[in-house]
């Protein structure tokens, strides 16, 4: 314990791993934006560069950055974007009903003030978008809770790309969270105990006595905090961090912000309910740079195979942390934006030229050849109008009590 207060001392500042930070100045910033350009534009893509960016104070700083370096943390083409979904992704499709309840309950996951009309369009792409990753993805069980992390990606990115981050996301990151059953959930869950053991003996023992478990943290976990938080920054900030991190970041993050709240929860009465509603809702003022930087300290300090050796984690094979690594690796040999244009650009009109041939009519119908020419570009300029278009950051309302989950989720966990 004594390790953490010490770094609560510097609680006006943020700390990594080469020590005290304060308010970022502006030739700070611009050095940041010029190195993630440099390392955008590297061929092969510099991905060491940009996870560190997004993991250090500030992360990736606006979401046009966010629109170029989360592609590529994920390893994602954004001149090979999926189709927008046709009509036909909900027909008989088993989640429909569930997934259109969950977000028609969204309406505060969208910025303040936007009209009723535009935020409709974007309900209607967003059950759209959760709908085409399930039916891409038979093997995936949509929870409630998923919608949350698909809004979050829908209003940096657009819908083409979302689609696409959702997709991997949901085969990596959160894949434990997209079992039949909530056993692997369960299992992410129960490496919060073991690290509070590991920092704060006291702390531990308290909740272990209080009985309260590791539920209070369960909507932080599958949503990545987007239920819980209540401005958009920050809900950003820290995906930024988690799309650089291990899968099991998000529960390490969980773990801190309990031991920031440390004095709060051992002056509470010791009892079940007690301490749920009290670590069940999230302060809206939490330091998150200096969480963030603990976060990291923590996951070096004490690593998932540390943890895992546990005998209460040995019982169940995790598929996100299992495939961490082989994603990793692919990752790292991606080509720079400009490369994949020009690819891209040269594969239409190779394209176009072929087809032109194959009806022999190139010479006698140019106009057909710039038509076939049009067909191939317009991949490119979809994939160009989703690095710029934006909807902007902006507030939004605190997210729903617990009991929005429904019953049927809780009780899966007992």
């Amino acid at each position: 314990m004594k390790r953490l207060k010490r770094k609560k001392q510097n609680a006006g500042v943020g700390v990594n791993g080469n020590g005290p930070v304060t308010r970022e100045p502006d030739c700070g910033r611009k050095q940041k934006l010029a190195e993630i350009h440099q390392a955008l534009i590297s061929d092969p893509v510099d991905i060491e560069t940009l996870r560190r960016a997004a993991a250090s104070r500030g992360g990736l700083l606006t979401d046009e950055l966010r629109r170029k370096v989360w592609p590529k943390l994920l390893n994602i083409n954004v001149y090979d974007l999926p189709h927008k979904p046709g009509r036909d992704v909900r027909e008989n499709h088993k989640d429909y009903n569930q997934v259109l309840l969950d977000v028609r309950r969204s309406m505060k996951r969208f910025p303040k003030g936007m009209p009723a009309t535009e935020r409709a369009v974007l309900q209607e792409q967003l059950i759209d978008i959760i709908l085409e990753v399930l039916k891409r993805n038979p093997q995936l069980h949509y929870y409630q809770g998923y919608h949350d992390v698909a809004v979050t990606l829908l209003l940096v990115v657009g819908e083409r790309m979302a689609i696409a981050l959702l997709d991997t996301l949901s085969n990596y990151h959160l894949r434990d969270f997209m079992d039949p059953t909530m056993d692997s959930t369960k299992h992410i869950l129960n490496y919060l105990m073991p690290i509070l053991e590991q920092v704060d003996t006291e702390l531990h023992d308290f909740m272990m006595r209080s009985e309260v478990g590791t539920i209070f943290a369960l909507s932080w976990l599958i949503t990545w905090y987007g239920h819980v938080l209540s401005e958009f920054k920050h809900t950003l900030r820290l995906y930024d961090f988690f799309l650089a991190s291990h899968p099991l970041m998000p529960i390490y993050l969980a773990a801190t912000i309990v031991l920031h709240r440390e004095k709060e929860v051992k002056q509470t009465e010791c009892d079940m309910a007690m301490v749920h509603h009290l670590l069940s809702r999230i302060p809206q003022d939490l330091p998150y740079e200096l969480l963030i930087a603990q976060s990291q300290d923590l996951f070096n300090q004490y690593p998932p195979s540390l943890l895992a050796k546990r005998a209460a984690l040995q019982s169940r094979k995790s598929l996100s942390i299992s495939t961490f690594q082989a994603f990793q690796l692919s990752t790292l040999h991606q080509r720079p934006d400009s490369v994949l244009q020009r690819l891209t650009k040269a594969q239409g009109s190779t394209t176009s030229r072929h087809a032109s041939r194959h009806s022999g009519l190139e010479a006698a119908l140019p106009r057909d050849r710039g038509q076939l020419w049009g067909k191939g570009n317009r991949i490119v300029k979809m994939a160009v109008w989703g690095l710029s278009a934006t909807l902007g950051a902006a507030v939004f309302a605190v997210a729903q009590t617990a009991m929005d989950w429904g019953p049927e989720v809780l009780l899966q966990l007992f």
